[in-house]
């Protein structure tokens, strides 16, 4: 096999590598400080599409992690560079939050519920009956129908929440329409990513605690891929998948040396 490139870029996903329900894990702030200084590529990257950039930049910040919000990659803004490329100024009906609406106001798409180009799917706490029964309607009269992400759960100090994959598999049910994810584990949001800060799959990493989601994508954008411990994912989790990371660590912290 032939020997990897060394590492130049890093991405790494956020909730369960650098913070876990709200509080910085322990190594991350040295890991954003060292790839800071050592002007490497980077981004940090979420599956969620509820806040802006800015907004999570300032929710790093609080925690104590400098992170530049042009180096902060959501699935929202994997979804708005997707359809900017399909349909440059087109029309949506969005069901989610100042994350992904604002992301699609900055490609120029017009905000709609007449007859638009695509339904729009992304993470909310307040999804409402009358608003998923639009969306089936519009898709069903023609709309083409795009997701955020697949994530079916996601966490909370209560337990887990239903995500964007469990609203859109009753959409699916509802209207015999499958969706297109734009997030991860699909590889365009790794190469979209990769794109906006000048990197090239051959020598970046991604960092993930996520073997469905981080690895994968990884995998398929053609990167290596590093497991933390830190997250969702433990050992015998990894031996149920038919792929493996390329590496598996305890923690962002034992990555520190490597950038």
């Amino acid at each position: 096999m032939a020997e990897r490139k060394p590492i130049d870029s890093w991405l790494t996903d956020m909730d369960g590598v650098l913070i876990h329900e709200g509080v910085p894990i322990p190594g991350a702030d040295a890991f954003i400080k060292k790839l800071r200084d050592s002007g490497k590529p980077f981004l940090v990257l979420t599956n969620n599409s509820i806040y802006t950039a800015r907004d999570l930049q300032a929710r790093l910040t609080r925690m104590g992690l400098e992170v530049p919000v042009e180096n902060i990659w959501t699935s929202a803004l994997a979804t708005a560079k997707f359809l900017e490329s399909q349909r440059p100024g087109g029309t949506a009906y969005v069901i989610g939050e100042a994350g992904l609406t604002t992301a699609l106001h900055d490609i120029g798409y017009v905000l709609t519920d007449h007859a638009p180009d695509y339904v729009v799917l992304g993470e909310t706490r307040t999804y409402s009956f009358e608003a998923m029964t639009k969306a089936v309607r519009l898709i069903n009269d023609g709309a083409r129908f795009i997701c955020t992400n697949p994530d079916e759960t996601g966490p909370s100090t209560e337990g887990p929440l239903p995500a964007t994959g469990a609203v859109a598999a009753l959409i699916t049910k509802a209207t015999g329409k499958q969706p297109y994810f734009a997030g991860k584990p699909n590889p365009l949001m790794m190469r979209t990513g990769l794109n906006a800060i000048g990197a090239h799959s051959e020598s970046s990493a991604m960092i993930g605690d996520r073997m469905d989601t981080d690895v994968l994508a990884g995998l398929e954008a053609g990167m290596q891929t590093f497991l933390v411990r830190t997250g969702l994912t433990s050992d015998a989790d990894i031996a149920k998948y038919p792929f493996t990371p390329s590496h598996v660590v305890d923690s962002i912290a034992d990555l520190v040396d490597l950038v």
